[in-house]
């Protein structure tokens, strides 16, 4: 009796301990990304958020590319850094973070199977490091090493054009023919230094726009050898309060990752802020506002999608709307289930698996001739209970 009742202590101790372990184990486990059926599914249909890629990625960017072949990169550690796995969720920022200085690529036909292409750039192909300079700026990164963040590709006509930061390393580079491939030219020199998330933008006559910051916009020259006005910071109109004072209100869409699109004949400007406008507090959102002329002035901030910062709206050849989405939190992916009612304001939260996420947006143009842009999937569409702004 006595050596049964032992026993059965020693099981329910070790059946205890195995559950705390499962629980903590489901809370790292880095999940697979969707099967291909599930994925071409989705993909026709346009309901809900697609699971891609697994693999460690901030600012995930795509672009249909002249070739007809979707391209896919961003902010990614070097290759085969064991980090990747053995810390999965690293938040990319600080000492410990394993963000690399290598531009890594990818692509593919259907968003499905992806294609390798190692790194056509690196840090040391930066316009700064090619001329021996040291950083444009005092404190630029986030890490006691070279780290290259959040770059993108462009298609320019007869050549691809690469921006990426840190903003004390960030420069405008060019291929040297129709592959995302070096020799890299910096026709713009030192004249792009110090661009925070730089991006750019192709308006209908052709002329090409930089874009930085939340959100600085400025024309480039026509050969790419400088700008062609002087920068202009375009916010949107209207005020928020600043929750960091109760005196103060803000006005700006957020603090990085600025893209424009134009749609309906109107610029849309794209911006990303967290939910409280604190710090990584709350989710990391993308908003946007509205113009008729380029430099403004823009309309007001309106809500793009909850977990959606940094994101890229792109079109596949369908013409469907979607827009990349990412890990960016301080604790593993939460359940999506009734994610909707929560407040998330005490932590950076999301949850956007480790890897390249896309979810489908409803762009259109209304009667009165407002652009009306929102994410579809439920998780994703409508603004928590944390968000400082009311929409």
């Amino acid at each position: 009796m006595y050596y049964d009742s032992q026993r059965n202590i020693s099981v329910f101790i070790m059946l205890l301990f195995l559950s705390f372990s499962s629980i903590s184990f489901a809370q790292d486990r880095v999940e697979p990304a969707m099967s291909a059926k599930e994925i071409r599914k989705g993909l026709k249909s346009h309901d809900k958020a697609l699971f891609i890629k697994e693999h460690w990625i901030r600012d995930p960017y795509i672009v249909l590319g002249p070739d007809d072949y979707y391209y896919l990169t961003g902010t990614t550690p070097a290759p085969n850094d064991p980090s990747e796995q053995s810390d999965p969720y690293n938040i990319g920022l600080g000492k410990e973070s394993i963000v690399g200085n290598t531009v890594r690529l990818w692509r593919s036909k259907d968003l499905i199977d992806w294609e390798y292409l190692g790194t056509p750039f690196t840090l040391d192909d930066a316009y700064r490091k090619q001329k021996g300079l040291g950083s444009s700026e005092a404190d630029w990164g986030a890490a006691d090493k070279d780290v290259l963040w959040a770059p993108e590709i462009h298609w320019v006509g007869d050549r691809w054009a690469l921006t990426h930061c840190p903003q004390g390393f960030s420069s405008l580079a060019f291929s040297a023919g129709k592959e995302v491939a070096g020799p890299w030219s910096h026709p713009m020199g030192e004249a792009f230094d110090g661009k925070h998330d730089p991006s750019l933008f192709q308006d209908d006559d052709g002329t090409w726009y930089a874009l930085w910051k939340n959100t600085f916009i400025a024309r480039l020259k026509s050969d790419f050898s400088g700008f062609d006005s002087e920068p202009v910071y375009i916010p949107p109109a209207g005020n928020r309060s600043d929750p960091n004072d109760a005196n103060k209100t803000i006005n700006r869409i957020g603090h990085e990752g600025a893209t424009m699109r134009k749609i309906g004949g109107k610029y849309v400007s794209f911006g990303t802020a967290w939910s409280t406008d604190k710090g990584r507090k709350g989710s990391y959102n993308l908003y946007y506002c509205v113009a008729d002329n380029v430099f403004g002035p823009y309309g007001p901030r309106k809500f793009v999608g909850r977990f959606l910062g940094h994101g890229t709206p792109f079109q596949t050849r369908d013409g469907k709307w979607w827009c990349t989405a990412f890990f960016n939190a301080n604790i593993p992916p939460l359940s999506r289930e009734g994610i909707e009612n929560q407040d998330l304001s005490e932590n950076a939260q999301t949850i956007n698996q480790r890897g390249t996420t896309i979810v489908p947006l409803e762009v259109k143009v209304l009667d009165n001739g407002e652009i009306y842009i929102r994410a579809i999937d439920p998780a994703y569409a409508m603004p928590g209970p944390d968000e400082n702004q009311k929409f």
